[in-house]
């Protein structure tokens, strides 16, 4: 699944840490999630959709 977490991040000023911290999970798991590695799961999606103001369809992306 792509994402643009990166861009939303990088337009924040936030490192990885630091939107690990606002989420609640692991810097490892945002690395996984920016580069496709990890899907998140149904409530940690809705999280980052909060967090950014955004609709889930407007950060996540089906590949297909």
């Amino acid at each position: 699944m792509k994402n643009r977490l990166k861009v939303l991040r990088a337009e924040r000023d936030w490192s990885q840490a630091d939107l690990a911290e606002r989420l609640e999970v692991s810097r490892q798991t945002i690395n996984a999630l920016e580069t496709g590695k990890y899907d998140p799961s149904l409530p940690l999606a809705f999280k980052i959709a909060r967090l950014f103001s955004q609709p889930i369809e407007a950060i996540f992306q089906d590949e297909a």
